[in-house]
């Protein structure tokens, strides 16, 4: 048995409210966390069991619509300045293995121009 045409349509709508609410709620990042468990999923399953039974509703593709606002003022809060902290040395000497061969070839040209 297959829904109607009216029956689509609403669980479309309500498919899409769903998204909408859950998306402007939180951030990028949560919303993906959201995404990842299929808890939109199941919630979306809930609202539209009235309308017709519908089972493994999975969220295929999520399309961005509008690019979020970028507060410069809210990334220096959260990041500083960044000018006072400027990491500390290692104190133990690098292994040989792990060090780069591009600094491997400069530490063997200075050692062979010595």
């Amino acid at each position: 048995c297959y829904a109607q045409t009216a029956q689509i349509r609403k669980i479309r709508k309500k498919m899409t409210d769903i998204m909408t609410q859950e998306a402007s709620k939180v951030q990028l990042r949560e919303l993906v966390k959201k995404l990842i468990p299929e808890s939109v999923g199941k919630e979306i399953e809930k609202q539209c069991q009235g309308i017709f039974p519908i089972k493994d509703c999975l969220i295929r593709k999520v399309k961005i619509l509008k690019k979020p606002k970028f507060d410069i003022t809210k990334l220096m809060e959260l990041h500083g300045d960044g000018g006072d902290d400027a990491g500390v040395e290692m104190l133990r000497p690098e292994n040989e293995e792990a060090q780069n061969t591009l600094s491997a070839d400069i530490a063997a040209a200075q050692a062979d121009d010595e």
